[in-house]
């Protein structure tokens, strides 16, 4: 038996908790995942639901997440920090994957065979200003998050005193808050015409970047007013600006970011979720916008990123997603070796985690492979 599957709950407590304090131990260990790793893998779905019955059918959306829960909490958690063993109860979340926004904005919503939900870009230059006839000022009232709200108290009414394993089923209050950043929707809805926008028509591109923006700022302040909670969170991402360049993104897109940040966290320290080619920005968004937190996906030169945003920003990242995916035990635990030696680690502010969220079918020795190289050479 591998040393990692031996850390104890108690142990990996310690670690955060160290991390935490700025006085770690070690590197933690953690994995994105969410109810694709279920889906997507035939052995851990043998019935073929799909993403669409996952939608719209409460008993098939309590089944997944349960799966997918059960999975996270017995599989997964032997090779990262999380505490290994069945939860206090079922967390049962309104998973509408990244498509949320999009659909908002009245974009067509696609179910493709062996994929995520997608959505198809429809806002061409002859009804590009169409958008704006949308009711954003009340988002919870009609359309998509109406719906939303009402499949929520579905699964309230269908998970009524169930329990599965002795645990019972808890719907968590929530409707998606975030933003997938005002250029990733953008695109999701207008494809590629919004990089010519960019250039040739930078007033509509702004004005549309306002809107999304204002409309899920507005979201926000909706749900939770509805549900009487200020402490439902709201993050931001926005993958697409690994498309432009640094320039362009500090002219048409960090006010739009600004925006969303001054008015959910006026004088704090903030994060970001960034996928792909986009470590180009991170410096700005650091000085600029006090992102003390980034989410990388990758490519990432981890000696430079250290280098260039300092000892006290927090990065969590780690070996891609297609390295743990396909390459071997070794070539997996070399990489995870690669990224802790590089520098990394200086400052205490580093999670170890795979770039970005763990695909399905990922063996279970690659997972081992990456926490035991974290155990051997992530110690502080």
């Amino acid at each position: 038996m591998s040393s990692a599957a031996r850390v104890s709950n108690e142990e990996k407590k310690r670690v955060w908790e160290a991390y935490r304090a700025r006085k770690p131990v070690r590197v933690p260990v953690t994995f994105s995942t969410n109810p694709r790793i279920i889906l997507l893998n035939p052995r851990l779905n043998p019935e073929g639901y799909s993403f669409e019955s996952y939608f719209y059918e409460p008993e098939v959306t309590l089944e997944v997440q349960l799966r997918w829960q059960r999975y996270r909490s017995t599989v997964i958690a032997q090779y990262c920090d999380d505490p290994l063993g069945l939860p206090e109860s079922w967390q049962i979340g309104l998973d509408r994957q990244n498509v949320y926004e999009s659909v908002f904005f009245g974009a067509p919503l696609v179910f493709r065979a062996g994929q995520v939900p997608d959505v198809r870009a429809y806002l061409d230059d002859e009804h590009r200003d169409s958008i704006f006839d949308i009711d954003i000022e009340h988002p919870l009232e009609h359309g998509f998050f109406k719906q939303a709200l009402d499949y929520a108290e579905l699964l309230r009414q269908v998970s009524a005193g169930r329990q599965v394993d002795g645990l019972p089923f808890k719907i968590n209050d929530y409707t998606p808050t975030g933003c997938d950043g005002p250029l990733t929707v953008a695109a999701n809805i207008r494809g590629e015409a919004i990089l010519a926008d960019l250039i040739a028509d930078q007033e509509y591109a702004n004005r549309l970047f306002g809107f999304i923006i204002q409309a899920a700022i507005n979201r926000v302040r909706a749900v939770r007013t509805y549900y009487q909670r200020e402490d439902i969170g709201c993050g931001l991402a926005d993958d697409s600006i690994q498309l432009i360049s640094s320039r362009t993104y500090r002219e048409m897109l960090l006010p739009h970011h600004r925006q969303f940040y001054d008015t959910f966290f006026p004088g704090q320290p903030r994060s970001i979720h960034l996928c792909g080619d986009a470590q180009r920005h991170f410096k700005m968004l650091r000085d600029e916008l006090n992102v003390q937190t980034f989410d990388t996906g990758f490519p990432i030169d981890f000696s430079k990123l250290r280098r260039d945003l300092g000892p006290d920003v927090e990065i969590f990242g780690g070996p891609p997603v297609s390295t743990l995916l396909l390459a071997s035990a070794d070539q997996v635990y070399n990489a995870t070796k690669d990224i802790l030696l590089s520098g990394i680690k200086e400052g205490g502010r580093f999670v170890l985690k795979e770039a970005n969220n763990l695909p399905p079918m990922v063996p279970e020795t690659n997972l081992e492979a990456m926490y035991q190289a974290c155990l051997d050479y992530g110690t502080y």
